[in-house]
């Protein structure tokens, strides 16, 4: 499906322009900068392909810019006026036919529309959320599953192919510390006095799974020796954490292709094959007793242990196993979410990337901040330890799935955020996500009224013509390059941003302009197919970020 057809088409006349201007024998029209003005006398587009080529012509911008127009086959379906401004801007007036012939694709596009084939099936696996399965999922969690998914739903409408993937720590200390929690908590369900271990975990949940294997297993393990049972109490508490853990997700609208468990990489012998690649590839060396990684060879500050002096893994090790079987499977680029306090994970994942004989841009280690809960001006404390963290369940019950994830996508994902809880859960317009389903709700009430009216949308536009419906029309027209540009950005919240100005403009569009006028039935027909248009851009676009857009508020 097409991109921006017309800024494809004025690009590619400005590249001919440059051409035949003799200014430049070839220019790629991809690289010419086409943007829309703030200000409509301006244009209605605008480029600065002048200032662009200022430094290799050493010319004059000004100078410049008047030979590309001087050259410019203004086009009567297309360009109705040039005019150069400021430095060497060359603005743009479009035909309003071509612009309007937007709402008619879009209609035709329907649920469709803004997909595009840009990705050209490129495979992308993207990890993220890949929590510990010992207890409820966190704030930071409920940031990385909405980011997380959102990336994945914009790289498959950009036209990539997508694996969302869990990668599931069962095989680490903390899983010792959940079975040996587990047990003490069974216990206690018998009326044992018996302390926790002193790393073990003290949440609610641990005592509900304890209570569910008395009633399945009464007191079979009573009189057991832990160490007898321990591989069963890790496997029940996995299995139970796990399990939970995949049911708020799915409430949360975050579905996964692949679950893989670091435990795979002993049971299938995965680790020493990578140790292997590397030591072929003479990136591994041996000192002090230990196996290091010569990371410092791409840049990383110093070099990592893989094998300690008394032949036990770092946590490094498995991890690299990981990601050469990611790539065995067939993807072209590896995207990681990581928490905030990864980010000296980045450099040496990297440099065992490039080790392995893989590019370093074939991984991306996308860092997802803290966030902090406000509620009443104050900070919500949260302690995981303790069973008083505030976790996806809290918000998803307080405020809803649609207010947790379109504030936990609003924002970038790598700047701190402050979630505040008053405002999402108020109905006014200063929520961005009420703003923005009320508009839909709206576009929704208009459509049913024009049934009641006999009005319906029409197949032609030529009475668009108000600058409230154009600056509607050239932002719907916006949208696939906008799913495009935050594909290749992993930036959902560019979509974000993109819906709330979809919203303000339509909002501004409907106080300025009537849309169902029964005395102008010809005009209100061709304002509804711009509404209908809207409402269609609008539900794609909140679908991207996994929000839904209600018929009614």
């Amino acid at each position: 499906m097409a991109i921006n057809k017309i800024e494809t088409a004025l690009k590619q006349l400005l590249a001919e322009s440059v051409i035949k201007s003799g200014l430049l024998d070839t220019i790629e029209a991809d690289n010419i900068v086409i943007e829309i003005p703030r200000d409509t006398t301006h244009g209605d587009y605008s480029s600065n392909i002048a200032m662009q080529l200022t430094k290799k012509l050493k010319r004059n911008p000004r100078e410049i810019a008047q030979a590309i127009v001087n050259s410019l086959e203004t086009n009567k379906d297309l360009i109705t006026k040039v005019e150069i401004a400021g430095p060497g801007f060359i603005n743009l007036f479009v035909h309003k036919a071509s612009m309007t012939s937007i709402i008619g694709e879009v209609i035709s596009e329907g649920d469709q529309y803004g997909r595009t084939d840009f990705g050209k099936g490129i495979k992308y696996d993207v990890e993220f959320v890949s929590a510990n399965p010992t207890g409820d999922l966190h704030l930071g969690h409920a940031k990385g599953a909405a980011v997380g998914d959102s990336i994945c739903r914009i790289l498959d409408a950009a036209g990539y192919e997508v694996t969302r993937e869990y990668y599931i720590n069962d095989a680490g200390n903390q899983i010792n510390n959940l079975a040996a929690s587990l047990f003490a908590r069974y216990l206690q369900a018998f009326g044992k006095e018996v302390d926790l271990p002193e790393d073990g975990y003290h949440g609610k949940d641990i005592i509900d799974i304890a209570e569910k294997m008395k009633e399945e297993f009464g007191d079979r393990f009573v009189n057991s020796d832990y160490e007898e049972v321990r591989q069963q109490f890790r496997d029940i508490g996995v299995k139970y954490e796990l399990q939970k853990i995949k049911d708020i997700l799915q409430e949360f609208r975050v579905s996964y292709d692949v679950w893989y468990p670091e435990t795979r990489l002993y049971e299938e012998e995965r680790i020493q094959p990578a140790l292997d690649k590397l030591n072929e590839k003479g990136y591994t060396y041996k000192e002090e007793g230990a196996l290091w990684l010569r990371s410092t060879a791409f840049g990383d500050d110093k070099d990592r242990v893989l094998i300690k002096s008394d032949g036990s893994y770092t946590y490094l090790t498995p991890d690299i196993a990981y990601h050469l079987d990611k790539f065995n499977r067939g993807y072209d680029y590896l995207v990681d979410l990581l928490g905030a306090d990864h980010h000296g994970y980045i450099a040496r994942m990297k440099a065992a990337v490039q080790a392995l004989g893989y590019n370093a841009d074939q991984l991306e280690i996308d860092i997802i901040q803290m966030v902090r809960m406000i509620q009443d001006g104050q900070e919500v404390k949260m302690s995981k330890r303790t069973g008083n963290a505030v976790t996806i369940r809290d918000l998803v019950e307080e405020i809803g799935v649609d207010a947790t994830r379109y504030f936990f996508v609003c924002k970038a994902a790598s700047s701190r955020f402050d979630f505040d809880l008053d405002l999402a859960k108020s109905q006014s317009n200063d929520n961005p996500v009420f703003y923005a389903q009320y508009a839909h709700a709206r576009m929704c009430s208009i459509m049913a009224q024009a049934k009641k009216l006999h009005i319906d949308k029409a197949s032609q536009y030529d009475l668009i013509v108000e600058e409230k419906e154009i600056e509607l029309v050239k932002h719907i027209n916006e949208f696939r390059n906008e799913i495009i540009d935050s594909a290749k950005n992993r930036t959902p919240h560019k979509i974000a941003n993109y819906i709330q100005k979809l919203a303000q403009l339509f909002h501004s569009f409907y106080g300025e302009c009537k849309v169902l006028d029964s005395e102008n039935k010809a005009l209100s027909a061709q304002r509804l197919a711009l509404v209908e248009a809207t409402k269609i851009t609008l539900k794609n676009a909140l679908n991207l970020i996994g929000v839904e857009a209600p018929d009614k508020m």
